[in-house]
């Protein structure tokens, strides 16, 4: 398996630029909450072990959730922005689980992510939240070394940043604005209402 460390992340724009685009994997498809029909779509650049957006996750979603997209006002679009090794790793095991449970894992892979991202062994860590979502070691690891899914994940990553110049974890884009940085639920709605 190739290691891939926080360095050869931000060489991956070379890295991809040789390679073909990936056959579509539905795990690669969008993960998303909300109406299809929601007056405004909004996508949220982040990384598993990014402590902003564990912040944003823990104190600001649940509100947003409940208040705009439980309403249908906005539908939510979560896309993988690793900013290391373990944000990959940890995005491609939560991409290989059921559509139905990404976001709830995603939400406790933030919950608890100084237990399994910052401690001793972050692998057997995010193997064991695995674990309590359904997904058998011998998964695991079969999913931490698929090299296409890897592939997928930064070529989604490269694409974030060419075509909107994400370089921070959160960023959102709202509509077709971009706004970088944690926010509180009020600076979120108002992001949404200045449309």
């Amino acid at each position: 398996m190739a290691v891939t460390t926080r360095r050869s992340l931000l060489a991956a724009p070379a890295l991809l630029a040789a390679t073909p685009a990936l056959a579509q994997d539905a795990r690669l498809g969008e993960r998303s909450a909300g109406p299809a029909n929601a007056p405004m779509v909004v996508t949220e650049f982040f990384s598993l072990t990014c402590s902003h957006c564990a912040n944003f996750h823990i104190n600001v979603w649940p509100q947003v959730k409940r208040e705009l997209v439980e309403t249908g006002g906005i539908r939510m679009v979560w896309s993988d922005f690793p900013l290391d090794e373990i944000a990959l790793r940890a995005a491609m095991v939560a991409r290989s689980l059921p559509a139905d449970r990404y976001e709830p894992f995603v939400s406790t892979l933030f919950a608890t992510q100084n237990r399994w991202a910052f401690g001793g062994d972050p692998m057997q860590g995010l193997a064991q939240t695995a674990a309590l979502a359904g997904m058998p070691r011998a998964q695991f690891d079969t999913v931490i070394a698929d090299q296409a899914l890897q592939r997928g994940i930064l070529e989604a990553r490269l694409n974030a940043q060419n075509r909107y110049s994400v370089r921070a974890t959160p960023s959102f884009l709202f509509g077709s604005r971009m706004v970088a940085g944690g926010m509180t639920f009020e600076d979120f709605k108002a992001n949404v209402q200045r449309g």
